[in-house]
């Protein structure tokens, strides 16, 4: 029989509160928990029921020493929350660098007022933006990616356990700034192809002012640039969403690394 007086310790508590805070830490930043609206009930029942799951491992392979103090607790609780939402934040760079990339390509295509808002970051953002955005969210389901967080997540116990030891190394801070650099290479990758032609465009269209005066040429362009950008984002879709898919394993074949 199991000794409830045990189990429901304040040692036990304790550790299972830092453990709820880690995963909510994941949940507050990662992609697909923090980038859609989701129920915040939803979620916390959700991070519960993980953290539960979690919960005999850890206690299992871990040595816990309950704090004596509501300051200690604190920075503990403090220390696993920014664990969790160092995760997350490192996955989420994807899709940060996706949307900087197509809002580039986007302005250029002279959809900088086409703005509506955008459930997954709260704010507006031009629709071309959105595709994407749910384009790299379909991504991240299908290659499982939420799985791999999760599992980064349990081995990051082993690698970083609850307790007073300090988690962020210089080299762990120096990778984390690393990875969130690569947010304005992935935007550039995704906006190249696309800005490139369009910025063609936008110099031949010069050339032809200079040559026919008579044309209207903000009337001409600017369908023009509409229409070869929507082109253009159906032509390089396919190449886009493997580039995409590629750049999904790579960090979080890294974030498994780090943590």
């Amino acid at each position: 029989m199991f000794n409830l007086d045990i189990l429901f310790s304040v040692g036990n508590i304790l550790l299972f509160m830092a453990i709820l805070t880690r995963v909510g830490g994941l949940f507050a930043s990662a992609p697909l928990f923090s980038t859609y609206p989701i129920p915040n009930m939803v979620k916390i029942w959700l991070a519960a029921t993980i953290a539960f799951i979690l919960f005999p491992i850890v206690q299992y392979n871990t040595n816990f020493i309950a704090p004596n103090s509501v300051p200690a607790l604190t920075l503990i609780l403090f220390k696993e929350f920014l664990i969790g939402y160092a995760m997350g934040f490192c996955a989420n760079i994807i899709f940060v660098g996706v949307e900087l990339g197509v809002n580039m390509f986007a302005i250029q295509m002279g959809l900088s007022a086409d703005q509506a808002l955008n459930p997954t970051s709260g704010g507006s953002s031009p629709v071309i933006t959105q595709a994407y955005t749910y384009l790299a969210t379909m991504l991240f389901i299908i290659l499982g990616a939420h799985q791999w967080l999760f599992s980064a997540i349990y081995n990051s116990f082993k690698t970083m356990p609850v307790g007073y030891t300090i988690a962020f190394s210089p080299e762990l801070v120096g990778q984390i700034i690393t990875i969130t650099s690569h947010m304005f290479t992935i935007g550039l990758s995704i906006a190249l192809p696309i800005f490139g032609i369009l910025f063609i465009t936008d110099i031949l269209l010069g050339f032809t002012s200079k040559m026919m005066p008579q044309m209207n040429i903000f009337m001409v362009s600017m369908p023009l640039k509409i229409y070869l950008g929507l082109m253009l984002s159906l032509i390089f879709m396919r190449p886009m969403a493997e580039y995409i898919s590629v750049l999904i394993e790579r960090v979080l074949t890294q974030i498994a690394l780090m943590f």
